[in-house]
């Protein structure tokens, strides 16, 4: 990896959603890859968050816009002549969709059409990832994992926006991206977590915030299982396929990113895993929501794909991941310099 982003110094890429948690960790691993990375995407949406902290805007082009207004994103593909697009802006957040449905749709569904026209109508364009979820798969609570050939049919109104999302692509794929000379893929990646979550409903977030308050954690659902890993793992991933499909259209298509089957834990198992690296007498308890709205109880993912033909592979484990959050949280609420902890993150993943 650390030699694909060498050869490509200097590209430019577009990366929409750049403002959020994993487009801040996408973008900082650009930058200091020696990318020229032009964002666009919404005001960061939480306060704190990973974007200011950081710094990142000092060191690219950031515009702020809407991913429903389709012409202030021409207008800004049209500037900034990407080689490359990496999609991620969304409305990421399942309870969020609960309570704005047709928000949720917006965003994710015809935020995805405005960014595949806008790239339609700028001929600099060759390589587009649409990063959507693990989510987007009909879940029957199987105890295997998902493959990217089975049928695309989310439940609830996020996962199903990124179902509608991925049918997006692949119609503008075959109707005009292809024929134009543009490699499309789509990465299907699990939950992240990492340093500078700062997100309502998300378990990592939660946590670090009982432990700044002094308090217990609280679980809402310590039995679901979820395919975590390090924020790292995905966005390598998508550098590595937008990379690689640029210089070998016949990679491209849908892939699952996700950890191996030993980091497939359940909430309380990550929770118990955040307690012991913390110290300090972390605990959480168990306070299950009646008639909570309805998530996924068990979803894995089956990586075989993306293993065999990009030879991409996981480098932490659960608890590694774990540990590395705990170490930026901490430097974070003690006032330390969590720039220098990202940094040295990055470089440690990609073996510097």
């Amino acid at each position: 990896m650390k030699k694909l982003l060498e050869k490509n110094k200097g590209m430019k890429i577009l990366v929409t959603g750049h403002t959020g948690f994993k487009g801040s960790w996408l973008c900082k691993t650009l930058i200091m890859a020696g990318a020229e990375v032009t964002g666009f995407a919404l005001e960061p949406p939480t306060d704190p968050n990973l974007f200011s902290i950081s710094g990142i805007e000092k060191n690219m082009r950031s515009v702020i816009g809407d991913i429903r207004d389709l012409e202030m994103l021409k207008k800004t593909v049209a500037e900034c002549r990407p080689e490359i697009v990496i999609h991620m802006a969304a409305q990421p957040i399942v309870r969020e969709s609960y309570a704005d449905p047709v928000y949720t749709y917006q965003t994710n569904v015809m935020g995805t059409v405005n960014v595949c026209e806008a790239i339609r109508h700028c001929p600099d364009v060759r390589s587009f990832v649409n990063v959507t979820t693990d989510k987007v798969y009909r879940n029957n609570e199987w105890e295997w994992g998902y493959r990217e050939t089975d049928p695309l049919d989310g439940y609830d109104p996020y996962s199903n926006s990124k179902s509608c999302s991925e049918l997006v692509t692949s119609s503008y794929a075959k109707s005009f991206l292809v024929g134009n000379g543009v490699a499309v893929s789509t990465c299907r990646a699990g939950n992240v977590i990492g340093g500078g979550d700062f997100a309502k409903d998300r378990i990592v977030p939660d946590c670090v915030r009982a432990m700044e308050k002094g308090e217990q954690i609280v679980l809402r659902n310590p039995y679901s299982t979820r395919p975590y890993q390090h924020v790292l793992e995905p966005v390598t991933a998508y550098l590595m396929l937008a990379l690689k499909q640029l210089n070998d259209p016949s990679v491209a298509g849908n892939y699952n990113v996700g950890p191996d089957d030993n980091s497939c834990v359940n909430t309380g198992d990550l929770a118990d895993l955040f307690c012991e690296k913390w110290g300090n007498g972390a605990s959480w308890k168990n306070v299950s929501e009646k008639n909570a709205l309805h998530e996924a109880n068990f979803l894995k993912l089956d990586c075989s794909r993306i293993k065999s033909i990009l030879g991409w592979e996981p480098k932490w484990s659960i608890s590694e991941a774990v540990e590395k959050t705990v170490e930026w949280s901490k430097a974070y609420i003690s006032h330390a310099d969590t720039v220098a902890v990202m940094e040295k993150q990055i470089k440690e993943y990609l073996g510097e």
